[in-house]
């Protein structure tokens, strides 16, 4: 008999998600040499189990700060340069839209991942944290697309009109299990994949990776939906987006698996109070370490300076994360901290 969610789940399902939180389509074989996401109780863990769960009164009061901060804004937000549509034609290349999105090109494919454009991180219109930087690239400003990523279905990955948007546009979104439905309902084609199956799409493999996280959009709904990164592998590159990860022994796992990788997109904010955080989100210093596991060439951080989600200072991420890439510059590792709408080849 599954236990009864704790104060934690509720909170993190109905504020913490609410407040964060072409080409044809190949549909080949999954690879099923290793085991897909764990289950229990019918909900999806982690493989390293369930996530430590602080008290009550340090969540309430976790909560009670950022019912505050949704009501101001504080310095520190992510710079924003306008977008350059020649640079963005360029293959490859990269382009940071904000959060955790980003339009790719690489080896004759263009696509995004993550797609959030929303005024706001939440359920409502009136409520949760407000995006502090406009979309470095408007949605409708978008190049044609072969293909989407999603990591999982919080509120600061998943935007649903955005999704709609991209289904009007014939655009395939590639989904962890469990999140078809959702983008299916918004008028997109969903492909669902579990923890590492893969699909082709033209000349890239799409592959589903371990993450270490949660998910949830309600009170009722938690861990019902997969959670996971991916890995797009083409021809000369592979690139990897971590989603949304606490650090664990997959991204070694990846690197093994799939050989180094060239561009590696690390979340590498919301990471304070470290009580509650630690184990679902990196700090910078860990971010780091997962570019090291990953053998990648380039690190780009992600995941800070568009929302005000956690209690670190907003420009503390990309800083700290420079200065442990520096402290280590013995293991090869690039750390790329972009301005929004900028692109850089790779």
């Amino acid at each position: 008999m599954r236990r009864p969610q704790s104060f934690l789940a509720p909170c993190s399902a109905l504020l913490l998600t609410a407040l964060w939180g072409g080409l044809p389509i190949a549909m080949t074989r999954a690879d099923t040499t290793q085991d897909g996401a764990p289950r229990a109780d019918g909900r999806f863990v982690n493989a390293a189990g369930p996530r430590p769960e602080p008290g009550a009164g340090t969540m309430l009061s976790f909560l009670m700060r950022k019912a505050w901060t949704a009501l101001s804004e504080r310095p520190g937000a992510a710079p924003r340069v306008a977008f350059d549509r020649a640079a963005m034609a360029h293959n490859p290349s990269i382009t940071w839209i904000g959060h955790a999105t980003f339009l790719v090109r690489m080896d004759g494919v263009t696509f995004l991942t993550d797609p959030m454009f929303a005024d706001r991180a939440s359920p409502v219109g009136f409520a949760g944290p407000s995006r502090l930087v406009p979309p470095g690239v408007p949605i409708e400003a978008l190049p044609a697309l072969d293909f989407v990523v999603i990591s999982h279905d919080h509120y600061d990955h998943l935007d649903l009109d955005a999704v709609a948007a991209l289904g009007r546009r014939g655009v395939p979104i590639f989904v962890p299990l469990g999140m078809g439905e959702l983008v299916e309902g918004a008028g997109a084609q969903a492909i669902e994949l579990d923890w590492w199956q893969h699909r082709d799409a033209g000349r890239v493999r799409i592959h589903c990776v371990p993450a270490q996280h949660f998910s949830g959009r309600t009170l009722t709904d938690g861990d019902t939906r997969l959670w996971a990164g991916w890995v797009i592998e083409g021809p000369t590159r592979r690139f990897l987006h971590a989603g949304d990860t606490g650090y664990f022994d997959g991204f070694a796992r990846v690197a093994a698996r799939l050989g180094p990788i060239d561009l590696a997109a690390l979340p590498i904010g919301a990471y304070h109070p470290d009580s509650i955080m630690r184990y679902v989100h990196m700090n910078p210093e860990e971010a780091v370490q997962a570019a090291v596991d990953l053998k990648a060439t380039t690190a780009v951080g992600m995941h800070y300076g568009t929302f005000d989600l956690t209690d670190e200072p907003l420009d503390e991420p990309p800083r700290r994360f420079q200065a442990e890439a520096s402290r280590r510059a013995l293991d090869g590792v690039a750390a790329w901290t972009m301005q929004i709408g900028e692109t850089r080849r790779w």
